[in-house]
């Protein structure tokens, strides 16, 4: 059993910050890629922010320079800083991580329950 388990949504005005963790726990050795998705109401999945073990970031053009991802390796946690929220960042929040699982190393990915963010304008 793996646990994908996303925290730190919430209600904020147009302008302020919020910080997103996940975490990854259960039957794994350690995570890969970790990223952060979102969704708003009729229209797709889209990529936000992703980041490898290593430390290489990869943000959409939307959110970069305001938005900030970061990992704990040790952890298997992965954050996001999101500063200067804009009504349009409104969305569910999805954490997506490759994890590798205990006994048989194999690389799986899974998907957190997500967590709501909306920005009031």
């Amino acid at each position: 059993q793996v646990q994908v388990v996303e925290s730190g949504g919430g209600l904020v005005q147009a302008g302020g910050s919020l910080r997103l963790s996940c975490a990854a726990s259960g039957s794994i050795i350690g995570t890969n890629r970790m990223g952060w998705y979102r969704q708003a109401p009729g229209t797709e999945r889209e990529l936000v922010a992703s980041i490898t073990r290593i430390g290489s970031t990869n943000y959409a053009d939307s959110v970069k320079g305001r938005f900030i991802i970061s990992r704990d390796n040790a952890k298997n946690t992965v954050y996001l800083q999101m500063n200067s929220l804009k009504p349009e960042d409104t969305a569910v929040y999805y954490c997506n991580v490759d994890a590798f699982l205990s006994g048989t190393m194999q690389l799986e990915n899974y998907w957190g329950q997500g967590t709501q963010v909306t920005v009031s304008s």
